[in-house]
């Protein structure tokens, strides 16, 4: 197992001795709410996983290169928001299809800008949004973090030259 394995393993470790201390059944219950959890989303999770494998085989690594590279500079971080922004997804499905990316190639300022234009500008989430809190709402948040994504990126690109 790798630390953030050991961490989670040790956090979970912990909270099931207290929950088991306080008793009222509460361990149990929070075994079968996580079983519930990943029941609902294994689907996701296992697909997820299923599109990052199968990209890192079906797109060539030296097309990733070209475009999401390191080498692609300014370009790759550009790209990866523009495709962060476009995906929808859950996390369970969004990460795998990032790692697949990084692992085929991409980046880092592409890997940042992606994930960070995924979080803050999702197109998919921009209707649901608009119509819960407000139009004028959504597309003000929308204005102001439209700078996020490509500093983010492009600060990673900088700091990934003397990181990485």
């Amino acid at each position: 197992m790798n630390t953030p394995a050991f961490i989670l393993a040790g956090i979970a470790a912990g909270l099931l001795i207290y929950a088991l201390i306080r008793g009222e059944g509460l361990a149990l219950a929070g075994i079968k709410m996580a079983g519930a959890t990943v029941w609902n989303n294994l689907i996701l999770i296992v697909l997820g996983f299923l599109i990052a494998g199968l990209m890192q085989v079906l797109i060539p690594k030296d097309l990733i290169a070209t475009w999401l590279g390191g080498t692609a500079g300014v370009k790759a971080v550009f790209i990866g928001c523009l495709v962060g922004g476009l995906v929808p997804g859950s996390p369970y499905v969004v990460f795998p299809i990032v790692a697949g990316f990084y692992q085929a190639g991409a980046g880092l300022g592409a890997v940042i800008g992606f994930v960070t234009a995924w979080s803050l500008w999702s197109v998919s989430r921009l209707p649901v949004e608009m119509a819960l809190i407000n139009p004028k709402v959504a597309l003000i948040r929308y204005a102001i973090t439209f700078i996020v994504p490509p500093a983010a990126g492009l600060l990673a690109h900088s700091l990934g030259k003397f990181l990485l």
